[in-house]
């Protein structure tokens, strides 16, 4: 069947079961977009800004698993894509992103809107294409939507010369994916698996390092099974956090830089690492010759690039860490390490990290308690970067598997925004809560309209201290007090904002003010915006610095030493989802 460019791009979408897609046409892929109407299967959210296309396909596919695409015109299009497609080839996640490109006569001629896209985006995408042929489109979107897909996630994009989507072929979709230098590991060397059950066998004090593999592969309950079969304590990473349950007794909580301190301890202390989908990063590790510095260390990932990069490894294995950890569950045996854990309960007794100060004022860590009580800890929470995203991880305790989302490994501000529409869109039934900074918030807020616009019911916690309040923290303790460049002295009336934008707004200025807003906010049937008015010279705590170690830590400001410890299975609500 003969068929146009842009004609052959929806039909391969079809075929390989995109439901939405996120973006904003211009000069250069309007072909495509006219071509569209003929295919109301697809849904087309027309965004704010090409960057909250990225975002919001990137949380899509986290929330979902499912792959769906954001679209862009030529030059200032596709350049404002590059920061989405940074966040998503950092962190695992995966969408195909759709160009479009100035005419193949032009490419080369500096024509109006031009741009080198695949040039530009070769580092920060797992694959890119530029299609010169129309009857190349077909096989070239399914290669596209194969590569973001397996192995290790990530974005691929397609970019498509404006006279390619007009130009007619021959539509042949192919039947199968013919990449011979492609062939991802998805089962491990039992050799390998074999060994890493001795040494859980052989070890004393083992720890679990769960990262954002076991959400990926969806290896919930291969790791509750791992964990409880030979009674090893499970730490998570930052996007391992919602990978295992927040009130099981072996859920030690996030390490790091911002983690707790009992954490960080434990892995100081461990004779075993078993590293699961995580790739060490450098908030986890800080001085790398430093971390566990008594622990052999078993690393699983699906991409064997990551596997040594980082911290070195007795025992590697490269495989899809859900097959990997039923092969390993076969052969582990069952044990108990009633001493170890004994020892870590002590570490949580003399190290408290959970206390929540009063400073007299409202605190973000107070606010985000109160959510995770009112929410029973089974909301869908996304967040953006900085001192709310750390306070997040360590108050809020998640009883749903992948319920957490944030931009770990880019840090990209400005996430929390476009990634909670993507994952509203993701997960209609969900109730979706984003836990935003102001400085972030302020980036991407333009989405408000597009979610407005579709009646998507996302809820905004906005920790509004009118400060970069990481940044700020990072003068305070490191640069001797010397602020700059980080106060905001005039910050819109958000309530106001949220009112321009059609959702509702409230503002919260005092602790007794929190329950009823949240409570209001949840039962409002649309987006809400819920202006808390907090602290803004509250620090997170315990802290790492960049690039020490576990003996560098600072576990609270001077005046808050000695707090009374609080467990964190002791302040859990019921059993969630797991």
């Amino acid at each position: 069947m003969r068929m146009t460019g842009a004609q052959m791009v929806c039909e391969s979408l079809l075929r390989e079961g995109v439901e939405v897609v996120f973006g904003i046409p211009g000069g250069a892929i309007l072909p495509l977009y006219q071509t569209m109407p003929q295919y109301p299967q697809i849904r087309h959210i027309l965004v704010r800004h090409e960057e909250s296309a990225a975002m919001a396909a990137d949380a899509y596919f986290r929330a979902s698993g499912k792959l769906s695409v954001a679209m862009a015109t030529s030059g200032p299009g596709a350049t404002n894509l590059v920061t989405g497609l940074a966040c998503a080839m950092m962190d695992s996640s995966a969408f195909v992103a759709i160009t479009g490109q100035v005419s193949r006569a032009a490419i080369g001629k500096d024509a109006f809107q031009e741009t080198d896209t695949t040039g530009v985006t070769l580092p920060v995408t797992k694959h890119n294409y530029l299609v010169m042929r129309a009857g190349d489109i077909p096989r070239v979107m399914m290669e596209a939507f194969y590569i973001a897909r397996t192995g290790r996630p990530g974005p691929v994009l397609v970019d498509i010369p404006k006279d390619v989507f007009i130009e007619q072929d021959e539509f042949e979709y192919p039947e199968s994916v013919d990449l011979p230098g492609y062939k991802p590991t998805l089962h491990g060397h039992p050799t390998q698996i074999r060994k890493a059950a001795r040494l859980i066998k052989e070890s004393q004090r083992p720890v679990i390092l769960a990262g954002h593999g076991v959400t990926l592969s969806q290896a919930f309950q291969e790791l509750k099974e791992l964990a409880e079969k030979a009674q090893i304590p499970v730490i998570t990473t930052l996007l391992g956090v919602s990978s295992f349950p927040g009130n099981h007794i072996l859920n030690l909580g996030m390490p790091g830089m911002h983690g707790v301190a009992w954490s960080s301890l434990a892995i100081d202390r461990a004779d075993l690492l078993i590293s699961l989908g995580a790739r060490f990063d450098d908030r986890v590790t800080g001085r790398v010759s430093a971390f566990a510095p008594r622990a052999k260390v078993v690393h699983v990932d699906v991409d064997p690039a990551v596997i040594g990069m980082n911290v070195k490894t007795h025992v590697p294995i490269v495989g899809d860490l859900r097959r990997v950890l039923r092969s390993l569950n076969r052969e582990v045996e069952a044990a108990t390490h009633t001493e170890w854990l004994a020892e870590i309960e002590q570490l949580r007794r003399d190290h408290p990290s959970l206390h929540i100060r009063d400073t007299g004022n409202l605190t973000q860590q107070y606010v985000i308690r109160k959510l995770w009580e009112l929410t029973e800890g089974k909301a869908l929470v996304v967040t953006g970067v900085g001192q709310h995203q750390m306070w997040a991880a360590q108050h809020y305790q998640f009883l749903n598997p992948n319920s957490f989302i944030t931009s770990g490994g880019l840090g990209a501000m400005g996430f929390e925004v476009p990634a909670a529409m993507g994952a509203k869109v993701a997960r209609p039934d969900a109730l979706v809560w984003s836990i935003a900074g102001d400085g972030g918030f302020q980036m991407t807020m333009a989405e408000l309209a597009t979610m407005a616009e579709h009646k998507l019911s996302v809820k905004f916690a906005l920790m509004d201290n009118r400060f970069l309040g990481m940044v700020r923290q990072w003068q305070d303790l490191f640069y001797k007090r010397a602020f700059y460049a980080t106060e905001y002295t005039r910050s819109p009336d958000f309530v106001k904002l949220a009112d321009a934008f059609g959702i509702l707004g409230l503002r919260v200025t005092e602790r007794s003010q929190v329950a009823e807003a949240i409570q209001e906010a949840m039962a409002y049937d649309g987006p809400a915006l819920v202006d808390f008015v907090v602290d803004p010279e509250e620090n997170v705590y315990p802290m790492i610095p960049p690039g020490e170690s576990t003996h560098e830590l600072i576990e609270a400001p001077k005046e808050a030493k000695g707090v009374p410890a609080t467990r964190r299975r002791d302040i859990l609500p019921p059993e969630g989802d797991f």
